[in-house]
């Protein structure tokens, strides 16, 4: 019953929902760089554990990380606000 419960919060089963705002994550993240937007400022020390992280050679999983971040600055908000004021309903 509570997991039922939490699939109607999230709004479908945790695991795609989850997978969805990783996607979504990313292309709003591509989206949001591509127009010059660069929230890590913020977050400049976790950069910088995940740079000597992925030092050998993961230039790929940097950039998907980069992504993902400034993706999720935004979706991650917009889709707490979404359940939270569909809860009302």
């Amino acid at each position: 019953m509570a997991d039922n419960q939490l699939a109607r919060w999230m709004g479908g089963s945790p695991f795609w929902v989850l997978v969805r705002l990783l996607v979504l994550c990313v292309v709003v993240g591509v989206i949001l760089s591509a127009l010059g937007l660069d929230p890590m400022n913020i977050l400049s020390s976790l950069e910088r554990l995940i740079r000597h992280l992925f030092n050998f050679s993961f230039e790929a999983v940097d950039k998907l990380w980069r992504y993902f971040v400034l993706g999720a600055v935004i979706v991650i908000p917009l889709w707490l606000i979404t359940r939270i004021a569909s809860r009302g309903r």
